[in-house]
């Protein structure tokens, strides 16, 4: 069965705040969402969740390292993020 630190960005801390906020598998991940995961992080965990952090979730959703995110995911994350 697939973990959460199985997929890519999900180091130990992202791990834990994951598991904080109800989220143990991928799939549980996937059907919520980045934005709704990171809201949850945010208000729940780590209020100071930054955006490279969104990154890092909406990259394990899409099983790629955020750094190969492309630049219209990034725009529509950073505008969501400037958002909150």
């Amino acid at each position: 069965m697939e973990k959460l630190s199985d997929l890519p960005n999900v180091g130990k801390v992202l791990e834990a705040n994951l598991l904080r906020v109800g989220i143990e598998t991928p799939e549980q991940l996937r059907s919520i969402g980045a934005e709704e995961t990171f809201i949850r992080i945010r208000n729940y965990v780590d209020s100071g969740a930054c955006l490279h952090m969104l990154y890092g979730i909406q990259g394990a959703i899409s099983n790629i390292p955020d750094k190969y995110l492309s630049e219209d995911t990034k725009q529509k994350l950073k505008k969501f993020y400037k958002s909150l």
